[in-house]
């Protein structure tokens, strides 16, 4: 299939293309199971060190920021590589960049330059919420100014790198403010307490906790009451690399529904040569490239700022998700019983589309988001 996404096949996409894929395929893949245990298995600290090694976190990040200087197309075409394998190492990536953007939108890049400079991966990573919109969250922890500075105080759910990062980006009300601002905070700060790992539908290695602040030092990030603007900035780029991601469970899934439909045989014959079972491969397929076409002009236009942008990678999240959900399905199916199996990736896959669906907030929600962005450009 045409890769859209490393479009133009510029000497650096197509080397990230080629260094993405070749760790997926030896680093990724053969502990694939094992991975996926945790929390009741062991981390993979260690292949989550080799990524920071090869400068995987740092490819959106400017060059004066210790980072490459690249595009959403980089990015994703990193993380499209990585997730045809396991998404896991892809959802820390994603995560880590989320809470970045939210510090360039709010204008923290010096709080940013401090941290990136760091040489241990784990005083570089930030953790941050980046499976919910902080609008659509009832409690958020709450900020009070003091003579010393701002505390933080309350509940955060689901923060994902919480016990493995440095820093985390935390949104948390003022007293008497409509809208919510966010925090950075040194996690080696005292009074904060991490839960036990939160087990997940999918994305298992890629560690989340619940976070309790008790009168914690924080730095509020940007202008106060701007947490949704910084928010919606992160989020006009991230729907791109979250589009990506899906784009790879779905390559993954494909791969392994059309090599086991060659190899397996039924009736006397392969059974990719049974009509029913090779229509739904044919679907697949289509999805697929559908997909790759939907993220690679996302990307294009995103990187270029061609009006109207921010729309396009929204949407192409969206489809793209939801196709993932189906296509995962359907790689099921095709494998039959074995399908459900975790000696295959087809079951995993299945599992971690959900997730990945879920990157940034509910569905339901971002497509209400979508629409009122739309009518809010009609208004103006």
């Amino acid at each position: 299939m045409i890769n859209i996404i490393a479009g133009g096949k510029d000497k650096e996409i197509l080397m990230l293309e080629k260094a993405a894929a070749d760790f997926a395929k030896k680093q990724l893949a053969p502990e694939r199971e094992a991975n996926d245990a945790y929390p009741f298995g062991p981390f993979f600290d260690t292949v989550v060190q080799k990524a920071f090694d090869l400068d995987f976190f740092a490819v959106m990040l400017p060059e004066d920021l210790n980072g490459m200087g690249m595009g959403v197309k980089a990015f994703a075409t990193v993380l499209e590589g990585l997730c045809q394998e396991d998404s896991s190492l892809g959802g820390i990536l994603f995560t880590n960049a989320s809470a970045q953007q939210v510090l360039m939108a709010a204008g923290g890049s010096a709080l940013l330059e401090k941290i990136t400079a760091a040489e241990s991966l784990s005083d570089c990573l930030i953790a941050f919420p980046g499976f919910n919109n902080p609008r659509d969250v009832r409690n958020l922890a709450r900020a009070k100014q003091g003579s010393d500075g701002f505390r933080l105080s309350g509940t955060v759910e689901y923060v994902v790198l919480g016990a493995m990062a440095g820093h985390a980006l935390i949104p948390a009300h003022l007293d008497c403010e409509d809208d919510y601002t966010f925090f950075l905070v040194n996690l080696a700060e005292p009074g904060i307490t991490l839960s036990e790992p939160v087990v997940s539908l999918g994305l298992h290695a890629c560690p989340a906790v619940d976070m309790s602040f008790d009168n914690v030092a924080a730095q509020p990030v940007g202008k106060a009451d701007q947490g949704s603007v910084y928010f919606g900035e992160m989020a006009d780029i991230m729907h791109a690399a979250a589009a990506a991601m899906a784009l790879g469970v779905m390559k993954g899934s494909f791969k392994e529904a059309f090599t086991f439909s060659q190899q397996r045989f039924q009736g006397g014959q392969e059974i990719i040569k049974w009509s029913e079972l090779k229509r739904i491969v044919a679907e697949m397929a289509i999805a697929v490239q559908n997909a790759e076409m939907i993220v690679g002009m996302a990307c294009h236009v995103a990187d270029a700022r061609i009006p109207g942008w921010e729309l396009c990678t929204r949407a192409a999240a969206l489809q793209v998700q939801k196709s993932a959900c189906d296509v995962t399905t359907d790689g099921i199916q095709v494998l039959g019983g074995v399908g459900y199996m975790k000696d295959y990736g087809q079951e995993k896959r299945f599992r971690d589309a959900k997730q990945i669906q879920a990157l940034l907030g509910m569905a339901p929600m971002k497509k209400i988001r979508y629409i009122e962005s739309m009518i809010k450009g009609c208004k103006a």
